[in-house]
């Protein structure tokens, strides 16, 4: 009972007052909660959105909530399973946990952790010792991480309608009298005098076709 009251108080807090950079939802399809953080600026993790499972366990608030990345991050305190070595997701004598705290003072304390990573508590130890000795590697390699697995997909944009959009997409040769790149096909004359063929068809026939206030082409034009 504890548990549920906590826990609605504090999704309903994290949905009114979220901490900079962090949401935190109810999984729709499972007792566990969803989480994402925004890589923070100045670091390698900068535009990154990094999504994490959070699971409250039967005795929460007196245990500490279990909580994993689901996206990739290269950093020598997370490991590939998206395993977190931080002090607060542990029961003392070995961690820092208390019931005082809630799930958004973890979610701040893991954004924290991106930020400032601690290579002397390390969880992966060659990124820490590469963090340690050897820094421009070790920000190379977290940035293309980053850029691979972290980065939103980028979408195309045009206000042209869901249907026409739809449309466009399904078929990207609608609304086109003919393939860019292709030719008509040659009348008797037009073959009997390629010259005339080159003159009547200039480069550059096919038009962009835009859509009226719209930042880039619309889906099937050429």
């Amino acid at each position: 009972m504890q548990r549920a009251s906590r826990l609605k108080r504090e999704l309903q807090l994290l949905a009114t007052e979220p901490p900079p950079g962090i949401t935190c939802w109810q999984d729709t399809h499972r007792d566990d909660l969803r989480a994402q953080i925004l890589g923070g600026a100045d670091t390698p993790y900068e535009k990154g959105v990094f999504k994490l499972e959070v699971v409250i366990p039967e005795r929460y608030p007196f245990e500490p909530p279990q909580i994993r990345f689901l996206t990739p991050i290269y950093h020598p305190n997370i490991d590939s399973a998206g395993r977190i070595c931080l002090d607060i997701l542990k029961l003392p004598p070995k961690g820092a946990w208390r019931p005082s705290l809630s799930i958004a003072t973890v979610l701040t304390s893991i954004q924290l952790l991106m930020s400032e990573p601690n290579p002397d508590d390390p969880l992966v130890a060659d990124v820490s010792s590469e963090f340690k000795y050897n820094k421009p590697v070790f920000l190379r390699n977290a940035r293309q991480w980053t850029e691979k697995h972290a980065r939103p997909s980028r979408e195309v944009r045009c206000s042209c309608g869901p249907d026409l959009a739809a449309a466009a997409a399904a078929d990207p040769d609608a609304d086109e009298e003919e393939a860019p790149g292709s030719l008509p096909e040659a009348s008797d004359s037009e073959a009997r005098d390629p010259a005339q063929k080159r003159k009547a068809r200039q480069p550059g026939g096919a038009e962009k076709k835009f859509c009226p206030d719209v930042e880039g082409v619309c889906p099937g034009s050429s």
